[in-house]
């Protein structure tokens, strides 16, 4: 059982390292200063500067099929990036990349969708969720009627990342009211805007700012139906499963960045003094910190093997969201109360992550949510305790 890195993946963890260092971090106060303003956080022409020197070294596409241009690296590989990617509260990605479901179109999708999502001309948003249907994805409302050749959707979709940017939507709506939706009932439609479709954003405590879409009898032609009628719902199922051990991942590099910081302050900071550093309720918090980001870590890494081997990782990619995103909390609220009144203050990023770091624990599946898919796999035996993979 080997837990170290290959030289390879070491040389990429320090690219990506040196990349967050020298470009994003220097960005963060500008990013605090614009808040709300731009929904990259950052300038758009900057923004996509960073992906160009991204690109050039060698980050496009890190997860997409070589035969796209990608780098293929697999989900362990992008775990490790995207940990070191959560070191900055500048919200960047790499580019090159497009949603895990355009890869079902058909090759006129393909082409018209996917190759410029991946090339960064077209901009997507992924509509399941509803002001009634969020953590219930079943419970969805909108419809999709058939009308010759089109179908005639209407609904509102909400909490829509990007929803205010893309030019183009994953839309889910029911086609069969008879059928359950996770059986038949709802189908995926690739709907662009210019079809009829609406945004506005959505106000949050935090720096995202996710998008309300509206569609009043939007027509859509039939061919635009991502895979088949009526399998909208394990569509929609692929993307959500694979973004909760990101969450984890992204929580980890959050956390190791907040724990240093806190490091650091406790050595500086002195009172009655001494360091509070060499206080013991200082030190707990530190070594708690310390000790569930990397139990975070291990979550997050073992998920991802299992996606790289091919093997059902939902029991381990539930586990790594629910503890991953609950253990990002904690420290930032440590974080926040070692650096006493500084952390406080919008001099600092800590209490941006605070307010940031809060929504982890929503999206993707709440808490309640991964509690209950967890409890559900041990309930049924479709995971057995002590066994090894």
């Amino acid at each position: 059982m080997d837990f170290s890195l290959s030289e390879e993946q070491k040389m990429i963890q320090q690219t990506v390292r040196r990349f967050v260092d020298r470009e994003l971090m220097p960005l963060e106060s500008e990013v605090l200063q614009s808040e709300g303003k731009y929904p990259t956080g950052i300038e758009p022409e900057l923004y996509h500067t960073l992906q160009v020197k991204a690109r050039d070294l060698g980050f496009w596409g890190i997860n997409t099929p070589e035969e796209y241009g990608g780098a293929n690296l697999g989900a362990v590989m992008t775990a490790l990036i995207v940990m070191e990617m959560g070191r900055t509260l500048v919200p960047f990605t790499f580019g090159g990349a497009a949603d895990n479901i355009l890869y079902h179109g058909n090759e006129q999708q393909k082409a018209e969708y996917l190759i410029p999502t991946i090339e960064g001309t077209r901009k997507s948003c992924f509509a399941l969720t509803e002001p009634g249907a969020g953590s219930d994805p079943s419970a969805i409302r909108t419809t999709a009627v058939k009308d010759g050749k089109h179908w005639v959707i209407n609904g509102q979709k909400v909490f829509i990342t990007g929803g205010n940017e893309a030019d183009f939507a994953m839309v889910f709506a029911v086609t069969d009211r008879s059928k359950p939706p996770q059986n038949g009932g709802v189908t995926c439609f690739l709907v662009d805007r210019s079809m009829g479709w609406t945004s506005r954003p959505v106000p949050t405590m935090g720096g995202w700012s996710p998008a309300e879409l509206f569609f009043e009898n939007v027509r859509v032609p039939e061919d635009h139906i991502l895979g088949e009628v009526g399998q909208g719902f394990s569509l929609g199922m692929q993307w959500i499963g694979q973004g909760r051990w990101l969450i984890a991942s992204r929580c980890v590099g959050t956390a190791e960045r907040l724990l240093q910081m806190a490091v650091d302050y406790s050595r500086q900071r002195v009172t009655f003094g001494q360091p509070i550093a060499d206080r013991q309720a200082i030190q707990w918090m530190l070594a708690d910190s310390a000790t569930e980001i990397q139990a975070t870590k291990w979550l997050a890494f073992h998920a991802a093997w299992k996606a790289d081997q091919g093997l059902d990782n939902r029991h381990e990619a539930s586990m790594a969201k629910l503890y991953g995103s609950n253990m990002a909390n904690r420290v930032v609220d440590r974080v926040m109360q070692i650096h006493g009144g500084m952390g406080y203050t919008r001099e600092m990023p800590i209490e941006r992550w605070y307010r940031d770091l809060r929504v982890t624990r929503i999206y993707e599946g709440t808490d309640e949510i991964q509690h209950f898919i967890i409890a559900r796999a041990l309930l049924k035996g479709y995971v057995k305790i002590g066994a090894w993979d």
